[in-house]
C-alpha cells in the first residue's frame, strides 16, 4: 500500500478512486489528486455529474500544484497592502535582502530609500 501511495501522488491524477475497505484511512497520505472518491459505492461519475464537485480538474500531473475549477477562478481578486512607518523599520531590512539575493535591485532600493 506504502508503494501504491506513492505512485499515486507522484502520477497526481485527475481522478482517483480509492476502494479499499477502509479508504478513508488512506486519505491523509493522498496529497495530489484533482478528486477523490472514497470507498466502492463512489464511482467517478458521481463526483462529475451530481456530489457537488465539477468535471473540470487538474489533468496530467497538474494536481500537484493546481486545484479543480471552482468559483474562485471566476472571481477576481486583489491584494491590499498598507505599511506604517514602524512596520518597515520593523522588517525592511529583511525585505531589501530578500530582493538583493534574487539580484532585483530596484525592489531593494525602493525599501532601502524608505527606511531612511
Amino acid at each position: 500500500m506504502d508503494e501504491a501511495i506513492k505512485l499515486m501522488n507522484d502520477i497526481a491524477p485527475e481522478h482517483l478512486e480509492v476502494a479499499t475497505m477502509s479508504p478513508f484511512e488512506l486519505l491523509p497520505f493522498i496529497k495530489h489528486a484533482g478528486a477523490i472518491f472514497l470507498g466502492h459505492n463512489t464511482p467517478e461519475a458521481i463526483g462529475d455529474y451530481v456530489a457537488g464537485p465539477n468535471h473540470t480538474l487538474p489533468t496530467g500531473g497538474t494536481a500537484k500544484f493546481y486545484s479543480p475549477l471552482g468559483v474562485e477562478n471566476f472571481m477576481k481578486k486583489t491584494s491590499i497592502i498598507s505599511f506604517s512607518k514602524q512596520a518597515i523599520n520593523d522588517i525592511g531590512e529583511e525585505c531589501a535582502l530578500i530582493a538583493n539575493t534574487e539580484g532585483l535591485t530596484a525592489h531593494e532600493e525602493s525599501v532601502r530609500v524608505r527606511l531612511k
